[in-house]
C-alpha cells in the first residue's frame, strides 16, 4: 500500500508542476501580463488560433486530476493509519529491574544526630591544686 501512495505521490508533484505551467502559459486578456511574458505568444503559434480555449480545456483537467488524485493520497493515509500495526507506532518498552529507593522525609535529618557530648580535648589535664 505504501508503494502505491508513494507512485501517486510522485504523479501528482508532477501533475502539480504541470499545472503551474499551464497556468502561467495562458494568454492574458490584455497584450501585456505575465502570460505573454512567459511564452503566452509562442503558444499561440504552436497550438494554432484557439490557443484560449487548448489551454483553459487542458487547465480544466489537469485541476481535475490534481483534486482526485490528493483526495485519493488522504483516503489512503487514512487507511493506511487505520488499519497499521498496533506496535509499529509505540515505542518499545523496555524491563529494567525495579530498586526500592527510601523516601527522605522533611522530619527525618539526612545526617545521624547524636546525643552523646563531645569527647574533651586532649593534651591537657587539669588537676586539682594539692595543699601543702
Amino acid at each position: 500500500m505504501s508503494i502505491l501512495l508513494g507512485i501517486l505521490t510522485v504523479i501528482l508533484i508532477f501533475v502539480s508542476l504541470f499545472l503551474i505551467l499551464l497556468v502561467l502559459a495562458q494568454p492574458a486578456k490584455s497584450d501585456g501580463g505575465m502570460g505573454s511574458a512567459l511564452g503566452g505568444g509562442m503558444a499561440e503559434s504552436a497550438f494554432g488560433g484557439s490557443h484560449g480555449t487548448v489551454t483553459s480545456k487542458l487547465t480544466i483537467k489537469a485541476a481535475i486530476v490534481f483534486f482526485v488524485l490528493s483526495f485519493a493520497l488522504y483516503l489512503g493515509n487514512v487507511y493506511q493509519r487505520s488499519h497499521a500495526n498496533g506496535a509499529a507506532g509505540v515505542l518499545p518498552n523496555i524491563a529494567v529491574p525495579a530498586t526500592y529507593v527510601v523516601p527522605v522525609s522533611a522530619a527525618k535529618p539526612i545526617a545521624p544526630v547524636t546525643t552523646e557530648p563531645a569527647p574533651a580535648a586532649t593534651g591537657a589535664t587539669t588537676t586539682a591544686p594539692s595543699k601543702p
